[in-house]
């Protein structure tokens, strides 16, 4: 019996019958999106872990947001924070850099080869996969090789043989837009009175105003001695900080046959926070299990989809769209559920607290993706918002380590959060808290709402990007509405409904544009609808053209003011036959990737495509979607079509993939475009959802007939609760 049990066990291993887990992780390619404008992280991490772990490079311009760009070989240091695919540079904490030699305590430039401690990664024997980097670095030549856990970042280095091998902490160096506050070094000692740990902090103000991040960090060899050195140069711009910037934690000799490991926990309350954190995630040494460990945490999430058909590159290009959409939002607590507030104030949670919201991006496309692929962290994600607002007394906008940025336009998190309460996940928060949460953040007497309830609109002449900020608030108003008719508040649904329209103020009815109008009721002069001024012209990162369709929430009120839907598609028609370019001179740098004047690259447009499944053209939304699917995104380092805005434009193709995508506020439900895959297995609340569809080809790319759990389907969208549930959605392709 048991030589039959082991035979059949061989003959099931020979036919593949086996149940080994394929290896998602080997699809992804980490570098698309590291040319151009893409912006996003390189390095090692877990899925929405608090540390991002990896290369920071010298400039500190705008390309470099994300710490890296693939032009550029330079390296100040390996930082444990970083942000992916953002318009602002920010974090980039705690750095840290092998060295050999005497090195300056500053960041250095590339014009001086001997200053600071930086130098030229030999980018032709890089490794980039998810959870795990290497790189030789020419200065010292050592090679430098990363792996994480969520909230710890573990650093290998292979030093060549020498007698002065030294890790080099440095707390100055930050993003583009961060300057260091204060910062500061403490140590602990072994038996014998050698450092043998190093914890500190670092305060630094920039983008995130007053943030805070403190450390703990831990080495596989004491240190012949380690140094502090205060800022040798006096000219923080915050004037004269005179603080511990530097540490060097120094080894002496070493060996290239005797790597030395360095592992550092992040806490966003504390050293003893840190301390406990690699305790709990990362007590032992073992590099090679930590990064297997990080890959099997990065297969479990990319296994969320198993997709069938398509070509290698295509299966790279969208797992590695899912591979940057599960970058962020960011775990921003420690193991103990102690967090720091957006007030900073340290709190106990009885919820995981989440950082690093680019609500503005992401609540078109990556969040519902969310709802459909996390529904394990909803409710947190709930939470995380209810208590920013109890903390600072609004809802997120652009929320990032404990600080409200403010950045962009509209009330982003009202929409957000008013689609997590439509499709259940309330996090046990009681309903009138629920909606004292969102009208509460309308309620703000700053960012335009103050002259939003005066004027009844946001008038161009007062207030910059006016048309922009207010129709992003009639979104927000819309979903509120939703969300208030959803736990039966009827008198918020009608008044916030009635809000929702505002948008029409700005409707030129003789040019047929929106257009910003001023607090006398006249329209703003000269009017080119594909005239573009960089955060100072009436709207945001976008031209008329593209503001025109951001009626999500009122479609049929759009129609109304073009007088038919046949008018609506006329003039949708146009937005692709417009000239491909825009005129100013200082043109937003976001308006990319034009078909016409459609602008995939970047966020306004992104529902657009979906309006003519919404007015009943769906054969003209399957064909620009293809357009967009092999023109837009490719296996390549200039493979994205804007900034990665936080895994936003990598959550649009993801979802347009399964063949659907969400393009109202707050109404769960998503029209139909075109698949992009033969097949897919959708791993959901309720078990899986396979996703089929018959006879595609970039030929056949119109959805001729669909069938749900084996029955004929006809309306032009599937709701949200028939998604979750799972079993088999069917797709008849044709030409």
């Amino acid at each position: 019996m048991k030589k039959a049990l082991i035979l059949a066990a061989m003959v099931l291993a020979a036919s593949g019958c086996c149940t080994r887990q394929e290896d998602y992780a080997a699809y992804v390619n980490p570098k698309i999106g590291t040319g151009g404008h893409g912006h996003v992280f390189v390095g090692a991490n877990v899925p929405f872990g608090l540390v991002q772990l990896g290369p920071t490079s010298i400039p500190q311009k705008w390309d470099w947001c994300s710490g890296y760009h693939d032009s550029d070989s330079t390296v100040i240091g390996f930082s444990h924070t970083h942000l992916s695919g953002t318009g602002i540079g920010d974090l980039f904490d705690i750095t840290i850099m092998p060295v050999t030699g005497p090195v300056k305590p500053e960041r250095g430039t590339e014009e001086d080869p001997a200053s600071g401690a930086w130098s030229y990664a030999l980018r032709s024997q890089e490794v980039c996969e998810p959870g795990y980097y290497s790189v030789p670095l020419q200065r010292s030549g050592t090679l430098a090789e990363l792996t994480a856990t969520k909230r710890v970042g573990l650093h290998r280095y292979t030093f060549p043989d020498t007698e002065d091998a030294c890790i080099l902490i440095d707390l100055e160096n930050g993003g583009c837009w961060d300057d260091v506050t204060d910062a500061g070094f403490q140590t602990s000692l072994n038996a014998e009175g050698k450092v043998v740990a190093v914890g500190g902090y670092r305060y630094s103000t920039g983008w995130a105003r007053n943030q805070k991040i403190f450390f703990w960090a831990e080495f596989s060899c004491p240190a012949e001695s380690f140094e502090v050195l205060e800022n040798p140069r006096n000219d923080s711009e915050r004037g004269n900080l005179r603080k511990a910037l530097y540490g060097y934690y120094r080894i002496g000799k070493a060996a290239k046959d005797q790597p030395v490991l360095v592992k550092l926990a992040l806490s966003p309350t504390s050293v003893e926070g840190a301390r406990k954190n690699m305790q709990a995630e990362l007590p032992g040494w073992d590099f090679d299990a930590v990064r297997s460990d990080a890959r099997s945490a990065w297969n479990a999430e990319l296994s969320k989809i198993k997709v069938q058909g398509g070509d290698s590159d295509t299966k790279t290009v969208f797992y590695t769209a899912m591979y940057h959409t599960m970058v962020a939002p960011s775990v921003y607590n420690d193991v103990d559920g102690l967090y720091r507030g957006s007030d900073d104030v340290v709190r106990q949670g009885s919820f995981t607290n989440y950082t690093t919201w680019s609500l503005w991006d992401t609540y078109r496309a990556a969040m519902p993706l969310a709802t459909i692929l996390h529904p394990e962290k909803l409710n947190d994600f709930t939470s995380t918002f209810y208590h920013i607002y109890k903390e600072q007394g609004d809802l997120p906008v652009w929320h990032l380590m404990g600080n409200e940025t403010d950045c962009m336009v509209g009330n982003p998190g009202t929409i957000a959060f008013a689609d997590f309460v439509v499709k259940g996940y309330d996090a046990d928060i009681p309903a009138d808290e629920l909606i004292a949460a969102m009208v509460d953040t309308d309620l703000r007497d700053d960012r335009g709402l103050d002259l939003r309830r005066k004027y009844g609109f946001i008038p161009a002449d007062i207030y910059r990007e006016a048309v922009a900020n207010d129709m992003e608030y009639a979104i927000a108003d819309g979903a509120l509405a939703n969300a208030a008719a959803f736990l039966g508040y009827k008198d918020v649904e009608a008044a916030y409904r009635e809000k929702s329209h505002s948008y029409r103020n700005y409707w030129d009815p003789e040019l047929r544009f929106m257009r910003g109008r001023k607090t006398d009721g006249k329209f703003t002069e000269p009017f080119n609808p594909i005239y573009s001024r960089h955060e100072t012209s009436d709207y945001c990162e976008g031209t008329a053209w593209q503001y025109l369709w951001l009626v999500p929430q009122d479609l049929d009120g759009l129609v109304d003011l073009f007088g038919s839907r046949e008018a609506t598609l006329a003039k949708l028609d146009s937005l692709f036959l417009a000239p491909s370019f825009v005129e100013g001179e200082n043109a937003s740098p976001d308006i990319s990737g034009l078909i016409g004047q459609y602008a995939h690259g970047n966020e306004p447009g992104h529902h657009t495509l979906y309006l003519y499944s919404m007015l009943g053209e769906r054969d003209k939304a399957s064909e620009k979607i293809r357009e967009v699917y092999d023109t837009m995104y490719f296996n390549d380092v200039e493979g994205l079509a804007g900034n990665e805005d936080v895994g936003q434009m990598s959550a649009w193709l993801v979802l347009s993939s399964m063949g659907f995508y969400q393009a109202e506020p707050a109404v769960p439900r998503f029209w139909f475009g075109t698949p992009l895959f033969e097949k897919q297995t959708v791993k959901v609340a309720g078990g899986s959802l396979s996703i089929v569809a018959k006879g595609l080809s970039k030929e056949n790319k119109y959805i001729r007939s669909i069938r749900l759990n084996g029955k004929p389907y006809d309306l032009p969208y599937i709701e949200y609760k028939d998604i979750v549930a799972g079993g088999t959605l069917e797709y008849t392709m044709g030409k």
